[in-house]
């Protein structure tokens, strides 16, 4: 009778909560009564804050959620997923390939030869006097141009460590004769060029030049790495991938400053400062040079193959005449700090974003709100909403009852919520899998997690089926890897790992760990003990600490766990790498360039391989992923990077979440037809589930329209 009691009693003191939370903030028509221009004003929530505005520093979804708004990037995809023009017209994608004469290598039927033989050779099998094959032909037809770069010698300076680190770095100076080199200029990249022109060549053309030959260095203690400079210096081949972007003209910053190609070169240098930290790096780094051809035509090089290339200039711009150097020199001054530590990331900059997107920054009252205002100079045109409020509201429950009194505008449903409000009538709403996933993460520096056995024993040790089915209310699937579960690059073959605890301690077993006489386990006289962290107000991840924790306690490790606000997790733990282990999650992009986050070089402090995962064959998977423009192949390198990864461990890959979201049937995307006239239509999802592609185009309108009311 007294549980009977308790379980009738909750719901009552539940609905009282929740009929006084109503109240507590004024309801959508009262806001409307009290200020008509609530309409023109979208309100969203987030339980955690930005932490920095600034599209080259950031690497939270908060502050990504506010810089798309803000900065407008060259490209992005449309609702096919393809690329389309932004700040960037149209460009082009072609590629320079050069390689050198190797005037001691015997071609077949010719013999030894110089440049002038080899070009005529080239041109001889283009025009089609030699007989080749439809591949090598194919690849003969894509060159436009050949021609000679005569010999030059020039002087290459490289600073080695000393053996004592108190010593600076040697300074050595390598003259280098080059020999004469062929270019090539491709009609479109031919990732395998060099391997069929070794038909016409020989097979060894390539492989036998000898750079080394070359080379002079001035120090004998650094003879030994000739080869390497070599490689280096005068590859025998190279490919120089080329994107030449046209400009939009008459783009405005929010300062009313044009944009131009000055601030694309400006904001990959200002990524590629070292002195900014910026967590981008890895996506530039392939860059050689960018060139400023003319105010609206710019020209990126690259230094070797690289596949997602195009995709990276999505990259919010930068405004150049804000952020360059004489205006960074400007403002430590006027700080009283020093000028030559002072960098972008100290920038007030930061905090008062200046870009030429939809929305200009107006405020940002820290843990409170965000507010941006409408552009009325946008390119595109100013969008339908003149004002978009970025709510701080940790609390899911909180926003949940704003959004059913419609203080904010949307409102992402809990996994408990979903069968309830997706077939709301009230609502329309919006559901998908995730392009991402949430994960533990193990830092890989600490003992003991530095041993796969024991990564993998603690991944054994949890029952995430359980979590998908009593956490995520069946709103979730398993997931083994780290690629978007609904492409081909995820390796659908490799199984989730077995909940199974008695394998688990038999792995710890053979790890050296032990129980002690109170059950704990430990080793060398030391207890299994660790920290599980995660952010605050975020109830799924609250929920999976828990059962993470309990579930390590049943085979006897300590585990504490902590909630952190989401600034300092992030800005405190994650990024410089404080911590034990955590539970996150990625928000995916369709390629599957993982080098920032899976790459041994991609472990330092602000960046995003905050676990420091290293693996030799990993990295040239990665590698080779990035410079791989065969579908077939790059998909047989990702799979393989799958398998090692799910071996290894680094992370406890969890779920990949389904979603929901709602809206209020009262807002509507709004258009003029060709005659002017003002359209009404409803909301439509992308192919990926991408409902707010047309957000400039919505608008909340005092009742619901006839059409969004036959669901």
């Amino acid at each position: 009778m007294t549980i009977r009691r308790v379980l009738i009693f909750a719901p009552i003191i539940l609905i009282v909560f929740l009929v006084q939370s109503y109240f507590w903030v004024p309801t959508y028509e009262q806001q409307t009564r009290g200020n008509p221009d609530r309409l023109n004003d979208y309100i969203t929530a987030s339980i955690g804050d930005a932490s920095i505005l600034n599209p080259i520093l950031s690497a939270d979804s908060a502050s990504s959620d506010i810089e798309s708004l803000v900065f407008e990037g060259l490209i992005d995809r449309d609702e096919e997923l393809r690329f389309r023009g932004r700040l960037a017209t149209s460009w082009d994608i072609y590629e320079e390939a050069f390689f050198y004469v190797n005037e001691g290598a015997n071609i077949p039927g010719v013999g030894r030869a110089g440049a002038q033989d080899v070009v005529a050779l080239l041109q001889r099998a283009r025009t089609g006097d030699l007989r080749t094959e439809l591949e090598l032909q194919a690849s003969l037809g894509n060159i436009r141009e050949i021609s000679v770069i005569p010999p030059r010698d020039f002087l290459v300076v490289r600073y080695e460590e000393k053996e004592r680190k108190d010593k600076e770095p040697a300074e050595v100076k390598i003259r280098v004769s080059a020999p004469v080199r062929i270019k090539l200029v491709l009609n479109c990249v031919d990732q395998d060029l060099f391997q069929k022109l070794s038909h016409i060549l020989g097979k060894d053309y390539f492989a036998s030049f000898n750079g080394q030959g070359y080379l002079t260095v001035d120090d004998e203690r650094w003879q030994e790495k000739r080869g390497a400079y070599a490689e280096e210096i005068l590859p025998a081949t190279e490919h120089n991938p080329i994107v030449v972007f046209h400009l939009r003209p008459g783009v405005k910053f929010h300062d009313g400053h044009l944009f131009d190609a000055r601030d694309v070169k400006f904001t990959f240098e200002a990524i590629m400062n070292p002195k900014n930290l910026s967590p981008r790096i890895a996506d530039y780094e392939p860059v050689k040079q960018v060139e400023v051809v003319d105010p609206l035509t710019v020209r990126i090089v690259y230094k070797r193959l690289y596949s997602p290339a195009l995709g990276t200039w999505g990259m919010g711009i930068l405004p150049e005449h804000l952020l360059n150097d004489e205006a960074l020199k400007k403002e430590p001054v006027s700080l009283d700090k020093n000028p030559e530590e002072f960098s972008m990331r100290q920038s007030s900059f930061n905090r008062h974003p200046t870009g030429c997107g939809p929305f200009v920054f107006r405020e940002w009252k820290s843990d409170q709100y965000i507010i941006l205002d409408c552009f009325e100079d946008y390119w595109k045109g100013p969008p339908n909403y003149n004002r978009y409020v970025y709510r701080i509201v940790p609390d899911l429950l909180t926003q949940e009852m704003e959004f059913y009194a419609g203080t904010i505008d949307s409102y992402n449903v809990q996994p408990h919520q979903v069968e309830r409000l997706s077939n709301d009538p009230t609502y329309q709403n919006f559901s998908g899998p995730s392009f991402g996933y949430t994960y533990i993460g193990y830092n890989m520096r600490r003992e003991p997690f530095d041993d796969s056995r024991v990564r993998r024993a603690l991944s054994m040790a949890i029952d995430v089926d359980k979590i998908i089915d009593y956490v995520l209310y069946g709103q979730g699937e398993r997931i083994t890897g780290p690629f978007v579960k609904q492409t081909d690059f995820y390796d659908h073959s490799i199984k989730p790992t077995l909940y199974d605890p008695e394998a688990a301690l038999r792995l710890l077993a053979d790890a050296g760990w032990g129980r002690n006489k109170e059950g704990w386990l430990e080793k060398d006289g030391k207890r299994f003990q660790f920290t599980l962290i995660t952010n605050s107000g975020n109830d799924l991840r609250k929920a999976v600490l828990a059962i993470a924790q309990n579930a390590w306690k049943q085979i006897g490790i300590d585990v504490r766990t902590d909630l952190l606000e989401w600034s300092v997790f992030i800005q405190e733990r994650v990024d410089k790498g404080d911590f034990d282990a955590l539970i996150l999650g990625w928000v995916m992009g369709i390629e599957p360039d993982l080098y920032q986050i899976w790459h041994s070089s991609q472990a330092h402090p602000h960046q995003l391989n905050f676990v420091a995962f290293k693996n030799t064959e990993a990295d040239d998977l990665i590698v080779k992923i990035r410079q791989e423009y065969d579908h077939e192949r790059q998909v047989a390198h990702c799979h393989r990077l799958h398998e090692i990864i799910a071996r290894e461990q680094p992370y406890t890959f969890l779920y990949v979440a389904k979603w929901t979201a709602v809206l209020d049937k009262r807002i509507v995307i709004k258009e003029r037809d060709l005659r002017g006239n003002v359209v009404y239509k409803k909301i439509k999802p992308t192919k990926t589930g991408n409902y707010s592609f047309y957000f400039n185009k919505w608008i909340k309108l005092p009742e619901i329209p006839s059409f969004a009311l036959d669901g």
